[in-house]
């Protein structure tokens, strides 16, 4: 008797997971931010702030190490303290900005003295998709790949 009552259990709790599983089908998950791990929170802080512009918003855990910024509809970016300096990263992995005005973004980088590439590695080149978009690749000061591109 004890084991049909704990199977009927066992049976109710999956139903009870797998509606509840269901009904989240219904309404899709939404990004809520993206988390870069840094080795210098003010090193990071500035370039991100000046690079793209991004507002810092309230972050809860004023511990000096995380900086949140709004990215709008998007979502936020979270910078968080404590990565290892000089690691490698593949640029396949890397977030994407797009800008009204690619060549107006470049000329501010070379101002800055931050050097960019194409997808192929080529030093201040763009590349241009099969859809018209430019697209161009640089690092952040730990290494993290960035794409901009002009995609409406």
């Amino acid at each position: 008797m004890k084991t049909i009552r704990t199977f009927c259990i066992v049976l109710a709790m999956l139903a009870f997971i797998n509606q509840k599983t269901m009904a989240q089908k219904n309404s899709p998950a939404v990004l809520n931010h993206i988390a870069v791990y840094v080795s210098s929170l003010t090193q990071s802080t500035q370039f991100y702030e000046s690079v793209f512009d991004l507002k810092i918003i309230p972050e809860p855990f004023k511990d000096g190490k995380h900086t949140w910024f709004s990215l709008g509809h998007a979502g936020q970016l979270h910078l968080i303290e404590g990565e290892k300096a000089n690691q490698q990263f593949d640029r396949n992995n890397h977030l994407c900005f797009s800008v009204a005005d690619i060549n107006e973004f470049i000329k501010e980088l070379q101002s800055a003295s931050i050097k960019f590439e194409s997808w192929a590695g080529e030093s201040g080149g763009i590349t241009h998709r099969a859809d018209g978009v430019k697209q161009i690749y640089f690092k952040d000061p730990d290494g993290h790949w960035l794409e901009v591109n002009d995609a409406k």
